[in-house]
């Protein structure tokens, strides 16, 4: 069973944090995008299942044409750190030399999933990669990496809400929490 010590960051923080990403990759990426009508040449990555509400919230807030991918991968299971071991259990649908990559991740904590994921993405060669992401927890970090695009910065707190859960509990809270276990 779960109990929230805290709301961390409210449904108004992360909206208007989510806005301002939106804003700044449609800055960085304007000069890359096709037309709207075209074909895009934006890809958006979703690292599932967690981080469902951030991609569909920041690529609504992106104003330019993106098409939409996703991936699935697993290093927890049902434990509540990671194991260190990535599988693919959703792979990619679209080959990726044709695109920008966006992936948009919902946290960053040892940084063992996303260089996984990282260094297979650019293994597939595409035409420029970068991270998007919700959270960070740079203390927890095993591997150097680092976001190009970094929602916010949080403790060691294990977190919910948001797309983020606890053994599948809590992903629909509409803001983010530290939990502890009783």
């Amino acid at each position: 069973m779960l109990e929230i010590e805290r709301v961390l960051l409210s449904e108004k923080e992360i909206a208007d944090r989510v806005r301002e990403l939106g804003n700044q990759i449609t800055e960085d990426y304007q000069h890359l995008a096709v037309k709207i009508g075209d074909a895009p040449n934006i890809l958006a990555i979703g690292v599932l299942k967690g981080v469902v509400p951030f991609y569909a919230d920041l690529c609504r807030a992106i104003a330019l044409p993106l098409a939409f991918d996703f991936i699935s991968v697993s290093s927890y299971g049902q434990a509540t750190s990671s194991s260190g071991t990535v599988r693919i259990l959703k792979d990619l649908d679209v080959p990726l030399e044709e695109y920008h990559v966006l992936m948009i991740e919902d946290i960053i904590d040892t940084g063992l999933t996303l260089t996984y994921l990282k260094e297979n993405i650019l293994r597939r060669n595409p035409l420029s990669f970068k991270i998007a992401t919700l959270l960070d927890k740079p203390d927890r970090r095993e591997v150097p990496i680092t976001a190009d695009y970094n929602g916010f910065v949080i403790s060691d707190f294990f977190v919910v809400g948001y797309g983020l859960d606890c053994m599948e509990c809590c992903r629909n809270l509409p803001y983010i929490a530290a939990v502890r276990t009783i």
